[in-house]
């Protein structure tokens, strides 16, 4: 029988000091998270040149959508960033925020090659977007496109599209993909589902004269496409007297920026430069430029839109790897244009979002003046004629009381008349900012 053992006499612990979680013995409750700091402090840091954190971002983000936010705090903060700035983190930061504020979209599988989209900082008589999302379907891709309305000077994609009567923009996510299936793409605006932070954001730049900060564009633009869940997104950033930034310089900035945070957010981006000194196109206008997509789906249309068109769409098909050159993809697209299939999704895209059949088909299939009688019109036009023989040059349809004297000799003086020959107008596109390269995996033999 083995004899009991007894436990002998062991080393006692080295007293530990209150406080002190260097020693023996369970450790203390872990420091407690700072606490969040209130809006004007956020405001006051920002406003002094200080650098915010992710959760300071987070915070105030989450008070914008909470309603806790007041609209002078709102105002306050995005001038803040508008004269201070962020750095690529913080804007990076901005951009989750603002796309974690409401509900990710999620699709197949298979689909993921074939998503993509396009985002234009906006400009006049820019109409891209509606020739380009069922352009790019015709092409086998999938465009889950949200837009935004007339930002400063600039008119909206959505704007346009409510012309036609029973557009509707506000789509669930549900509907999105029942859209995505059946048509291949879709326009719309964001619900309350979909980034609703930036939605608020949105409205107070355009009232705040913050339109033109890069890291609010950024996020804003950003933000809306990182809940799409792209393969491949391109913005097309423009520069010129009639675009937001007036140099190309500054529009390089802002490409670079989209790029960059594009990149660290696991979103192959491209910015495409384009010059905005003049309209594209030959309207502007909401319903005019239904009317000169449709043109332009028609396999006809201005010169300088069906190359945008082209051209962006070619990046696309490349970047996404559904084309093996940005040619190709632009070649590609233009047969879109020119065989009517671009047009004949459009018509399917207007019926699923909310545009009657009968509608639909007659706007796709009529000449351009039975589609002018077919959409909203202004109640009274003028023509300004042109000095030298009296035809005339400039149609403005108003419903307001007729040009003032002012507002006519401003039109007028526009006009430029020369001896000289007739002249191609350029390409508005002039250079591409492009993603880094897919990193790829190395392979040791031994």
């Amino acid at each position: 029988m083995a004899a009991p053992v007894t436990p002998g006499p062991s080393a006692s612990p080295a007293p530990v000091a209150p406080g002190d979680l260097s020693g023996g013995g369970s450790r203390g409750p872990p420091d407690p998270p700072p606490e969040p700091k209130q809006l004007p402090e956020l405001i006051r840091l920002k406003r002094d040149g200080g650098r915010l954190s992710e959760a300071d971002i987070r915070d105030f983000v989450r008070a914008v959508v909470d309603g806790s936010a007041q609209g002078a705090q709102i105002g306050a903060m995005l001038m803040a960033i508008r004269l201070r700035g962020m750095d690529l983190e913080e804007t990076a930061a901005l951009t989750r925020a603002l796309a974690k504020s409401g509900q990710q979209l999620e699709w197949p599988e298979a689909w993921r090659p074939q998503l993509v989209d396009k985002h234009s900082t906006g400009g006049v008589g820019d109409k891209v977007s509606l020739v380009l999302a069922p352009a790019l379907a015709a092409c086998g891709c999938k465009v889950p496109m949200i837009s935004g309305r007339g930002l400063g000077h600039t008119g909206g994609t959505l704007d346009k599209l409510e012309s036609i009567p029973g557009f509707t923009v506000i789509q669930s996510p549900e509907q999105m993909q029942r859209l995505l299936e059946r048509v291949g793409c879709c326009i719309v605006g964001q619900s309350k589902k979909l980034v609703p932070a930036d939605g608020i954001l949105y409205e107070a730049r355009d009232v705040t004269a913050t339109v033109d900060s890069l890291p609010l564009i950024t996020a804003s633009i950003l933000s809306k496409k990182v809940v799409e869940n792209l393969s491949a997104l391109v913005v097309d950033v423009k520069f010129g007297g009639a675009a937001v930034f007036s140099s190309q310089a500054q529009a390089r900035e802002l490409a670079e920026v989209l790029v960059g945070v594009g990149a660290s957010l696991g979103l192959r981006v491209a910015a495409a430069l384009t010059a905005m000194d003049n309209p594209l196109g030959r309207s502007v206008g909401h319903t005019l430029e239904v009317e000169e997509a449709l043109r332009c789906m028609d396999g006809a249309g201005p010169a300088d839109l069906r190359d945008l068109v082209t051209r962006l769409g070619g990046v696309l098909l490349w970047l996404s790897g559904q084309a093996e050159a940005q040619d190709e993809g632009a070649a590609r697209v233009a047969k879109a244009l020119e065989d009517g299939s671009a047009r004949d999704r459009f018509e399917r895209m207007l019926a699923a979002q909310g545009v009657d059949p009968g509608l639909a088909r007659a706007l796709c299939s009529g000449t351009p003046a039975q589609r002018r009688q077919l959409l909203p019109g202004a109640r009274e036009q003028e023509e300004l004629h042109a000095p030298a023989d009296g035809t005339p040059w400039l149609r403005v349809h108003l419903d307001a009381p007729a040009l003032s004297g002012p507002q006519r000799r401003a039109l007028q003086e526009a006009l430029v008349l020369s001896d000289r020959a007739p002249f191609a107008a350029s390409s508005p596109f002039a250079d591409l900012v492009l993603p880094p390269p897919r990193p790829t995996s190395t392979h040791t033999q031994q």
